[in-house]
């Protein structure tokens, strides 16, 4: 549960057998719905405060989530790819789908009683997304994906994309099942995470983690689960409405080749590189991605001629 009370309280949406974790930011706030769906192996709290403020400032009600094998949402048991570099690119698909993860965030809609949402994805969760408006074009109003791959692209392919490097060194870190390691390893990957361009504000990190000792940053069984789930559905190119794929310039991980290839795809998407900003989402970021989702909620949908160009 967030220390930060301006979180209504946890709430479970159901998929099948699968219960997924949600809260909502200042519950009786009447805006636009918007459905924050996380990253890999981290819980829905990963989301900074500062940003849900930001989006709330611009009219949006928003509610975020925790990926199945993350967070308070429900876990699988051990498959045997228990490694994320080796589900990225070996067998794939042992637990569970992406559709199946696609149809959780619809879970959380359903829950809600929203017809339908704007979508914003960070990392893996751009990707899952993208494949929701796929899955479920009409569930999502608009879609916005930070420092995602395509959401079509699996196994070998999707390593164009990634700094292998990185991820290696993401993949080695062994931290204690404990508070204490989940604390230690959250600041690890945040550093390893960060722009080199922006002093690392290390006390800043250690005290949110304080708040939010997430042992998913470190748990690479469910990570390999997540990163695993085979997507069979239709390509991005099919995705129909408003789109802005957004990237850090100094992203570590995931290179920002990676936002202009899955803007070149989808008709109409528009493109936001943000300066001095890694696979995070740091306080001088937060503002104005807050405003391009806000521009991009707000652009009309029909007729599709009517779509904005990109915007660099």
């Amino acid at each position: 549960m967030s220390a930060d009370r301006s979180w209504g309280p946890r709430r479970w949406a159901q998929n099948g057998s699968v219960r997924i974790a949600f809260d909502q930011f200042e519950p009786e706030h009447d805006g636009d719905p918007l459905l924050v769906a996380t990253g890999l192996g981290v819980n829905r709290e990963s989301m900074p405060d500062g940003l849900v403020r930001e989006l709330a400032k611009q009219g949006f009600d928003v509610v975020r989530y925790d990926q199945r094998d993350g967070g308070e949402s429900t876990h699988f048991p051990p498959t045997s790819t228990r490694n994320p570099i080796t589900a990225l690119v070996g067998k794939r698909g042992e637990a569970y789908t992406a559709e199946d993860m696609a149809d959780d965030a619809v879970a959380v809609l359903d829950e809600l009683g929203w017809d339908s949402a704007n979508v914003l994805g960070v990392s893996l969760g751009g990707a899952v997304a993208q494949r929701v408006a796929l899955r479920h074009p009409q569930r999502v109003r608009s879609l916005t994906t930070v420092a995602a791959v395509p959401g079509d692209v699996t196994g070998l392919r999707t390593l164009r994309f990634i700094r292998m490097g990185t991820l290696g060194k993401f993949a080695r870190l062994k931290f204690p099942d404990t508070r204490e390691g989940a604390i230690e390893a959250g600041l690890a990957v945040a550093k390893l995470l960060s722009s080199p361009r922006v002093d690392f504000d290390e006390d800043s990190v250690r005290a949110t983690l304080e708040g939010n000792p997430d042992s998913g940053v470190h748990d690479q069984e469910s990570q390999s689960r997540q990163i695993g789930a085979q997507w069979s559905g239709p390509t991005i190119d099919k995705i129909a409405c408003p789109t802005l794929i957004v990237h850090g310039e100094d992203d570590p991980l995931i290179k920002p080749e990676a936002a202009l290839a899955i803007a070149s795809r989808i008709p109409g998407a528009r493109t936001l590189l943000l300066s001095a900003v890694g696979h995070d989402l740091p306080e001088h970021a937060r503002s104005p991605l807050a405003a391009a989702i806000r521009e991009l909620a707000d652009t009309p949908t029909t007729p599709s001629l009517h779509r904005p160009p990109t915007v660099e």
